[in-house]
């Protein structure tokens, strides 16, 4: 399928990384003392596990190895990347940025490389960016990445938050093409910056109902108008990937969005909340379960905070 006349980029490879500590919502209440239980956390979200980082490892190291994974997936040697875009709200160090680690780690030659900032929509954005550079003629082929390490700004003390996130990395090789496999992004703001934000004391914060309220209100004709840009009714998707936030924000989205014959992505369930890395872990997880057609239409649909936003359909590899 292709989204538009005449060249353009498409995504030819997937990975994803995940860190090998299994936390259960049990573990949370006896481990970690938190107020909680299974039975409340998934009424609420939907999470019955997910994983934490070991104390040693870096968003640099996730993102190398969903990276990594990608580029093996794709059959694209490290020498072809000409542009890494990470998108990333736990950088473990502001300069150097993790592209450039990345790019490091892999033994990538002089790409261009850079960080991005759209907290749980960060993966869209960072496609859409990579894509407009391939478009324009500044790259040939790209690394995309989402990562977190989530656990690095978590209050156990705040239940609201401490139950729902958790680190992770996924990535996508976005190459030139004949055939254009990206759609054209819907992305935009609302400039709310009280409702999910990281606080004075390096904690992340977030105003639950509120955020709750924006996702089930506003969003849908959002994914809507990414479907309409790219030319595909919702009725055409074979995959819906939206930000796993939680599993009600993510049914009420697919209803309203009216995707009744697409697989919808609810990795939320055994991975919790990543935020950037959320969408290219649903995603390399279900393509490489072979839970998904390739070639086949797919929405991605990102959204977090800033309140920010961002979505386009693929072609799946």
């Amino acid at each position: 399928m292709s989204f538009t006349d005449g060249p353009g980029a498409r995504i030819v490879g997937l990975g994803h990384y995940q860190p090998t500590r299994v936390v259960t919502n049990d573990d949370l209440a006896t481990e970690w003392g938190v107020d909680t239980n299974d039975e409340w956390i998934q009424d609420r979200v939907g999470i019955k596990a997910r994983r934490f980082a070991a104390p040693d490892e870096t968003v640099v190291d996730m993102s190398a190895a969903a990276a990594g994974k990608a580029l093996a997936n794709a059959g694209i040697e490290a020498s072809e990347v000409d542009q890494i875009v990470v998108a990333t709200i736990t950088p473990p160090t502001i300069l150097p940025n993790v592209a450039s680690q990345v790019s490091t780690r892999l033994g990538i030659h002089a790409p261009g490389a850079y960080d991005l900032n759209t907290a749980c929509s960060g993966f869209s954005y960072a496609l859409a960016t990579a894509q407009q550079a391939i478009l324009a003629g500044a790259s040939k082929t790209a690394l995309v990445i989402g990562a977190e390490k989530l656990t690095n700004i978590m209050d156990f003390q705040d239940r609201t938050t401490c139950i729902l996130f958790a680190d992770g990395a996924g990535a996508a090789v976005v190459t030139a093409s004949e055939q254009n496999g990206i759609g054209p992004v819907l992305w935009g703001s609302e400039g709310r910056t009280d409702v999910l934000h990281v606080d004075d004391d390096g904690y992340i914060r977030q105003e639950g109902q509120a955020v709750f309220r924006w996702a089930t209100t506003k969003l849908a004709p959002f994914a809507l108008q990414a479907c309409e840009r790219a030319g595909v009714s919702p009725e055409e998707l074979v995959a819906f990937i939206p930000h796993q936030a939680n599993v009600r924000i993510i049914d009420h989205i697919a209803k309203r969005l009216g995707a009744k014959n697409a697989v919808i992505a609810r990795d939320i369930v055994e991975s919790g909340n990543t935020s950037s890395a959320s969408i290219p872990l649903a995603l390399s997880k279900l393509v490489e379960e072979g839970g998904l057609p390739s070639g086949g239409p797919a929405l991605l649909f990102g959204f977090g905070g800033g309140l920010t936003y961002a979505g386009q359909v693929i072609t799946l590899p």
